[in-house]
């Protein structure tokens, strides 16, 4: 009976409902870990020699495997036009020059950072300086870029319940060739958290994820890009105002939080207008976030392009 529910809820998570505590949303973010106690059922099943119980586990693996095997094969990028790090610093980062240094390893043509704090962020500015010339940083987040920004500005993204000073959202119009821009942003949403009272407590994100994608839906760019600590992943039904609007890759189980045992992918780079053809994790720096880097494909009539 276990097996089935596994499988049922792997298939459709969305038939557990978000009502008290959130539990729909709880389980879309941990989904790949479903699938922890398929194996231990399988066995017990064999050495019950149950026929039932075996197939019932072995549907259950099948399901798993179909949902998130892609993700554990082999994968090259191929042809890509930018490349996009997307990184929460932590503002407690005790070597900001270091984590600069480990970004900028991965080649990137643009750097998404948040939990910016004004002590880190010189050292920032400094380590990036020579590599890329533009940037701009809006509260704790902030962009730097290969290329020219052409705009920039605040993207109010402030529950309302929130005071006090708290600027956690920007857009950047970046110009990447020849009469060819694109729009980006940088987000990093409230937190979400376990409470005994309120269970899966996604309020705050929740409204949040809903006043950017309100934004996402009045851009008028042909090309966005979203990178940003969004707390939650891409089936998490509380970020539907952004992934009913943008895609990503497809490698979930490159997990990016927390570092010390990474369970869940909740740093994100997503593209409308263009295609997030590859995800990865890079090294751990000084942050509880892991790294990301994502390589997009733009479009045919972009020169230049990376292989």
């Amino acid at each position: 009976m276990l097996s089935v529910l596994v499988a049922l809820l792997l298939l459709c998570p969305s038939l557990v409902p978000d009502t008290v505590g959130n539990p729909g949303s709880l389980i879309e973010n941990f989904l790949p870990w479903l699938g922890a106690p398929i194996l231990p059922l399988l066995t017990l099943a064999a050495v019950r020699r149950s026929a039932t119980a075996v197939l019932a586990a072995l549907a259950a693996a099948v399901v798993w495997t179909a949902t998130f095997g892609p993700s554990l094969l082999p994968r090259s990028p191929g042809k890509h036009d930018l490349t996009v790090v997307q990184h929460n610093v932590s503002d407690v980062n005790k070597d900001p020059a270091a984590t600069a240094r480990t970004l900028m390893d991965a080649d990137p043509d643009l750097v998404a950072l948040q939990e910016l704090t004004g002590q880190a962020l010189p050292a920032y500015e400094k380590a990036f300086r020579s590599r890329f010339p533009h940037h701009v940083v809006v509260g704790t987040v902030g962009l730097w870029s290969r290329y020219p920004l052409t705009q920039t500005g605040r993207a109010d993204i402030r529950p309302e319940a929130v005071t006090g000073d708290w600027n956690r959202g920007l857009r950047a119009v970046v110009r990447v060739g020849p009469e060819r821009d694109i729009a980006v942003y940088v987000a990093h949403l409230p937190s979400v958290r376990i409470r005994p009272a309120a269970g899966f407590d996604t309020r705050w994100r929740d409204e949040s994820a809903g006043l950017l994608g309100e934004k996402l839906a009045r851009e008028k760019s042909a090309t966005v890009i979203l990178a940003g600590d969004l707390n939650g992943t891409t089936r998490d039904r509380g970020l539907a105002p952004l992934t009913s609007q943008l895609a990503s890759a497809d490698e979930e189980l490159e997990f990016s939080w927390p570092t010390v045992f990474p369970v869940a992918r909740i740093d994100q780079v997503m593209a409308r207008g263009a295609a997030v053809v590859d995800v990865r994790t890079l090294p751990e720096t000084g942050s509880d976030h892991l790294p990301v880097v994502a390589r997009i494909r733009l479009g045919d009539d972009l020169e230049g392009r990376r292989s």
